[in-house]
């Protein structure tokens, strides 16, 4: 076994730092957009696949329940996303985007592309090619063992 002897070659702080440097280029290409990662996660899979319920949802973007819900309540409350009763199973709330919210992902559609373009921008098209490939692999490969941040 590897002993990582620096700080800055361990791979779990590494992903921390990259996903620090994600975070901080998401909200410079959306900034006044008053939407975080998270919630354009949320709203971007509502959009695709309308009249989720929350625990789905919340599988789908691999969060935990806590979180999931309260950002959904804030984006409700943005009046982004809407909540109505499942006519098979009252007590289950399932969720759509409204046209506000599909509006906003719309708008800010480019932003987000170009911060994930920027994230990349240091690697060749096969480097980053190699390193989306890596990090799929590396993603399902830890959730398949039951390996969930949630």
């Amino acid at each position: 076994m590897k002993h990582f002897e620096a700080l800055n070659e361990a791979p779990g702080h590494m992903i921390r730092r990259l996903h620090q440097i994600a975070v901080a280029a998401f909200a410079r290409e959306v900034n006044g957009h008053d939407i975080t990662p998270v919630q354009f996660g949320l709203l971007h899979v509502l959009v695709q696949s309308p009249g989720l319920d929350q625990v789905t949802l919340a599988k789908r973007v691999a969060l935990d329940a806590a979180t999931s819900g309260s950002v959904i309540s804030r984006l409700e409350a943005k009046g982004w996303i809407e909540r109505s009763a499942d006519r098979k199973d009252r007590r289950r709330k399932l969720l759509m985007a409204t046209p506000q919210g599909k509006a906003m992902l719309e708008r800010i559609s480019e932003s987000v592309n170009l911060a994930q373009e920027r994230m990349l921008e240091p690697l060749s098209p096969a480097q980053r090619s190699q390193f989306m490939q890596l990090l799929i692999q590396l993603v399902r490969t830890h959730e398949c063992a039951g390996d969930h941040a949630d």
